[in-house]
């Protein structure tokens, strides 16, 4: 059953999803179009026990479904609204200091 999730949490599985750089691929290849795990694990050059973590991981988010094709799975955005939010997202402005990183970059590899 579907729920609809809170602003705060919206935001939190959207960070969750953000914060590793192939799940940051992963979307931004579901922005162009709908596809398969094996396809998608060619084009991000990764194994497809690695990718099927990180569609597990969007999928939990909240942020990809699957749609049953056949026999095979195909993956895409959960709403086409997300394609809108990455594209706005990664083309913004973002006030960074060259001498600074995060407090959490050496623990979690961020920044």
């Amino acid at each position: 059953m579907l729920t609809v999730a809170s602003e705060i949490e919206v935001l939190a599985r959207f960070g969750r999803a953000l914060s590793d750089p192939i799940r940051c691929r992963l979307l931004l290849a579901l922005r162009e179009a709908p596809a398969y795990p094996s396809d998608l694990a060619d084009a991000l050059g990764i194994s497809r026990t690695r990718l099927s973590n990180h569609l597990a991981c969007l999928r939990d988010c909240g942020l990809v479904v699957t749609v049953p094709d056949g026999r095979r799975t195909r993956y895409e955005l959960a709403d086409e609204r997300l394609g809108h939010a990455l594209d706005d997202l990664r083309t913004a402005v973002v006030a960074v200091e060259s001498d600074r990183t995060c407090a959490d970059a050496a623990e979690e590899g961020c920044c």
